[in-house]
């Protein structure tokens, strides 16, 4: 199939609507606008530079998770929640009760990622992979009865208040079975000789179209992008996602998706995907590098506590994995003494590591500002 002659589909009647019914993606792709080449060429060298971080830095784990916690915050408030990335990280009982649904969003979010990554251990990317997913990302969540865990039975649609007047109409879902599974066969097909960011910019467009879910289409949609380098062994590690990207240029991605399904326009959306792994991949790498900038400082800050240096530096790989903490946690973390973990607090405020958070007599919570910091901005 060539890009520049593309037909995605077409529009099928039914009873009081018409609903868009795309065309299978499983074959070989061709094109001939040189850009693409070029675009190509710049995210692959994006994304190489950002994978040698997974693979020269010691510890890297401790460090992803901040970027999963940022993936869910920012996916999901692509859907409407309204959670910072300084309340994600924050125990259930810190929140507001009125702001606890989007919270319980965005761990669910945080879960279902945790739980897709560590699976492809045992299950390669597919089907089945993405509805255990999406059954995490449900779980007790608003979209809880929208069929968690399973494709939809039902029609469904984007935009608008009903079939009436929404915006897109995604294929019937009788259909839906059967284009998930050859949307499944592409990701693996080593016959078609498709490079493997295109053809992910392809599968992306293909899921979004087909929306198979009744809820949660856009976060797996975005899920897919890190499970499909991780497994395919793009990346060592979990350390790319575009939601960031997407949001920024929300008006842009919407339009970029609508022009391929209505004119056919596949070339404008491909260059848009790459360049969006290009700028969040060095996004990313620079991040990496101001982590790492931030750790040698904070070492060298706690040298000065001789003795006490060893128990602190075991509480900054707790931090980089979780960056608000509280006494309680380190004394039960780090297996110390209530004052030892209170010495410990104190001694990393006077530091400037710390900064505590609730102005509270008790149960105070403290954050490590700077490297929170790397992640909100």
């Amino acid at each position: 199939m060539k890009f520049e002659t593309f037909k995605p589909g077409r529009w099928q009647q039914r009873l009081q609507y018409k609903s868009f019914e795309p065309v299978p993606v499983n074959h070989d792709w061709h094109w001939e606008d040189p850009q693409i080449n070029v675009l190509l060429e710049s995210a692959n060298r994006a994304l190489g530079e950002l994978n040698a971080y997974s693979l020269i830095v010691p510890d890297i784990d401790l460090f992803i998770e901040m970027h999963v916690v940022k993936e869910a915050q920012t996916s999901s408030r692509i859907e409407g929640t309204n959670t910072g990335i300084d309340e994600a990280v924050l125990p259930e009982e810190q929140i507001k009760p009125e702001k606890r649904d989007d919270w319980r969003e965005v761990r669910n979010y945080i879960d279902a990622v945790n739980f897709a990554i560590a699976e492809l251990d045992n299950l390669p990317l597919s089907n089945r992979l993405l509805r255990q997913t999406h059954a995490i990302l449900l779980r007790g969540a608003r979209g809880e009865h929208k069929q968690p865990g399973e494709f939809r039975i039902s029609q469904n649609w984007i935009g608008g208040s009903s079939l009436a007047d929404a915006a897109f109409i995604p294929p019937h879902h009788e259909g839906v079975p059967e284009l998930m599974g050859d949307l499944e066969k592409f990701w693996h097909n080593e016959s078609v000789t498709v490079p493997h960011l295109i053809r992910l910019a392809i599968s992306h467009y293909q899921f979004e179209t087909i929306h198979p879910f009744l809820d949660g289409n856009g976060r797996i949609g975005r899920l897919l992008v890190p499970l499909y380098l991780v497994s395919h062994g793009l990346l060592a590690k979990p350390s790319l996602y575009l939601s960031d990207f997407f949001e920024r240029n929300r008006g842009s991605y919407y339009d970029a998706l609508t022009r391929v399904r209505v004119s056919g326009d596949l070339i404008h959306w491909v260059r848009f995907f790459l360049r969006g792994v290009a700028e969040t991949s060095a996004k990313g790498r620079d991040t990496f590098g101001k982590i790492l900038v931030l750790r040698t400082d904070v070492e060298q800050r706690i040298l000065a506590l001789g003795k006490r240096a060893p128990n602190a530096r075991a509480t900054l790989n707790l931090l980089y994995r979780h960056p608000v903490i509280s006494a309680a946690d380190l004394e039960h973390q780090l297996g110390v003494s209530a004052p030892t973990a209170q010495a410990l607090v104190k001694d990393l405020i006077r530091l400037g590591i710390l900064v505590e958070i609730t102005g509270q007599m008790r149960g105070r919570l403290y954050e490590f500002e700077p490297y929170l910091d790397l992640f909100a901005s």
